[in-house]
């Protein structure tokens, strides 16, 4: 599995609609952030945009730039996590896909069962060859650099919703076989309001080989503190694939955001690098301007935009959730170093 950094040649996106996670009057704001990542990742690569029917590829059609780098795709999703229930791609001798399992977080939402057969119908589109390992896993709960290492959390893989049938070490050989991981640095848990079981896109993410960017809480009574802390500490105990220390790059969370009836997950971490930019979510928060100046320090070569994801994470997601890149098929023969 490539780093998400390397050539794209596309990023999948499924456009909004369903109530339940973007009511009347949200989801309309979620509509112009969509527009907003599309401008900008277009610039860049060819933008996959699912839409339910005809009848909503008039409406976005209408709403996004006539630009042949934006393709829409007429197939029925439930909702908008592509991270999540879109396939994982990797390279070799060419670009396949692989399809893990979605059970919506632990069978958490029934009525998001279906998008497990609309990311097997992304994969089919996408790559000629496609493998599926047979459990579960989404592509929100891992992060690696394209060298073997990656980044998950002991909450999610191996939380009994998942795989209960499967130990820490047979996980470890579905990851190794199918996403060509030789090195699981294992953080312990999530962030406050992650219906997700603590992705780790909210908490630390590979911004180089062997370089960490990772969430921090400075209010010592926030209830995330003590989580982000214990991440910080087992990174810092961390090695990479060849045995070296990680460099780390903390980042400190924007204050707390309430939702109707619970706290949202809001972290600058869901961020999402294309080609010529890096999306970074933004909350109208006095740390804003630090994260937007420390992914331009981390990525100089790429535009970084802030689009202000209040409404997004109004469903519990960012940036991060919704998008999913496929590899450019020049990374089977010159991978980038």
């Amino acid at each position: 599995m490539p780093a998400e950094w390397e050539q794209h040649e596309s990023t999948w996106l499924s456009w909004p609609k369903d109530p339940l996670t973007f009511p009347p009057g949200i989801i309309e704001k979620v509509e112009s952030v969509y527009v907003e990542m599309v401008t900008a990742l277009s610039e860049g690569e060819v933008v996959n945009i699912l839409v339910d029917d005809e009848k909503a590829e008039r409406r976005v059609r209408g709403m996004v730039a006539d630009d042949p780098n934006v393709l829409l795709h007429r197939m029925k999703t439930a909702d908008v996590w592509m991270r999540d229930y879109g396939p994982i791609f990797v390279v070799g001798k060419d670009v396949a896909a692989t399809k893990w399992s979605f059970n919506a977080w632990g069978n958490k939402y029934e009525e998001l069962l279906p998008d497990n057969r609309a990311g097997s119908e992304v994969a089919s589109m996408a790559a000629e060859r496609v493998f599926e390992p047979g459990i579960v896993l989404e592509g929100g709960s891992i992060d690696v650099n394209g060298r073997g290492s990656c980044l998950t959390t002991e909450q999610c893989l191996l939380n009994r919703n998942r795989n209960p049938n499967l130990s820490r070490l047979e996980i470890e050989e579905y990851l190794r076989d199918y996403l060509g991981v030789t090195n699981l640095v294992w953080l312990k848990r999530g962030i406050a309001g992650d219906d997700t079981d603590g992705h780790v896109d909210d908490l630390a993410r590979f911004v180089g080989r062997n370089k960490v960017l990772c969430m921090v809480a400075e209010d010592l009574n926030d209830e995330n503190h003590d989580a982000l802390h214990e991440n910080l500490l087992a990174l810092r105990r961390a090695k990479d694939e060849n045995g070296g220390e990680l460099e780390l790059v903390e980042l400190p969370m924007p204050q707390k955001r309430v939702g109707p009836s619970e706290r949202l997950p809001a972290s600058y971490a869901n961020f999402y690098i294309g080609n010529s930019v890096v999306l970074v979510p933004t909350f109208d928060d006095h740390n804003d301007e630090f994260a937007l100046e420390s992914l331009e320090g981390l990525f100089p070569g790429r535009r970084v935009v802030g689009l202000n994801c209040e409404p997004l994470v109004y469903g519990f997601g960012g940036i991060h959730c919704v998008t999913q890149q496929q590899p450019a098929a020049s990374l089977t023969m010159a991978p980038s170093v």
